[in-house]
């Protein structure tokens, strides 16, 4: 997508209103013009048919970025890496499947604006999960629905009506709430004026003794071999589908993975269900053989 470079950018310091009616200028799509646009860039490559659909979204992707600007970082930012999610929409989008562009573009616009926050926020990695990253980008709106925006740790009440409207545990609302709360700071920042001693000098050692973290070792290590034998009982598909789905920290969608394979995102499922249970049942048998080997 050769033009895409082209695109209008606006630095950290720009003017975002210049920025906003510069992206006007380029003019919305009609369904069969976009249709077209999309056929001619998906079987002959054509990068200005993919510049088109590009700049024509390019205010869905100033919309989106504008609703995340309660996290402190440049709009500037927020939306050059929406415009990165809306050309891999426009790289994988099928105009065969009937629904529009815009459609299919915002769950990679929101997708690429989330995984910069979460790198960009703070200094340790937080969302590792698919519900904690639901919680990190729902729970200022639910705060501010609360008009609880201001205050520190959440009431009771508070903590146990986001906890079951997000469906994830109370605790995690509280620590996220309270992260959210707290900017990061350095363990080697001093603890006096003088310059002398680090907050990294009265953490206490929690972790594990040795011993301990020798045992999670092996079992580790067997556990890591359990999957490799199991793998192996796979054929290329299967294996690739399970890695995408199961094994990755951003769990590849349905939906891409049935364009991948040119099937249906319910036969993703089935074969992702069933390569499931055959690894099981192929790590269970070589557990059963490693017993009976060392008996």
């Amino acid at each position: 997508m050769a033009q895409a470079t082209q695109l209008p950018t606006m630095s950290v310091e720009g003017n975002l209103t210049r920025y906003l009616q510069e992206i006007r200028k380029f003019p919305m799509l009609k369904p069969e013009e976009e249709y077209m646009l999309a056929k001619s860039w998906r079987e002959h490559d054509d990068s200005d048919a993919a510049h088109k659909l590009v700049t024509s979204h390019l205010r869905l992707v100033a919309k989106i970025a504008m609703g995340y600007r309660g996290y402190g970082l440049p709009v500037a930012e927020l939306i050059s890496e929406g415009n990165v999610g809306m050309m891999q929409a426009v790289k994988r989008f099928d105009p065969e499947r009937g629904f529009r562009l815009a459609t299919y573009a915002m769950w990679w616009i929101r997708a690429a604006i989330q995984e910069y926050i979460l790198h960009s926020w703070s200094l340790v990695k937080i969302g590792t999960t698919a519900a904690q990253k639901k919680l990190f980008f729902n729970l200022r709106k639910l705060k501010g629905q609360m008009q609880a925006i201001e205050e520190g740790d959440l009431s009771p009440e508070r903590v146990t009506a986001i906890a079951t409207k997000l469906e994830v545990p109370e605790k995690d609302v509280v620590n996220m709430n309270r992260r959210l709360a707290a900017p990061d700071h350095s363990l080697n920042a001093p603890l006096r004026i003088d310059g002398e001693g680090e907050w990294q000098d009265w953490l206490v050692d929690e972790g594990d003794s040795q011993e301990t973290q020798l045992a999670e070792s092996e079992e580790l290590d067997q556990r890591r071999q359990l999957l490799s034998i199991g793998m192996e009982t796979l054929n290329e598909r299967e294996r690739h589908i399970l890695t995408e789905r199961r094994l990755q920290e951003n769990p590849t969608t349905l939906e891409d993975l049935s364009q991948v394979y040119n099937i249906s995102r319910e036969r993703v499922r089935q074969i992702e269900v069933r390569a499931f249970e055959k690894l099981q049942k192929a790590m269970r048998n070589a557990a059963m053989e490693q017993r009976l080997e060392t008996v």
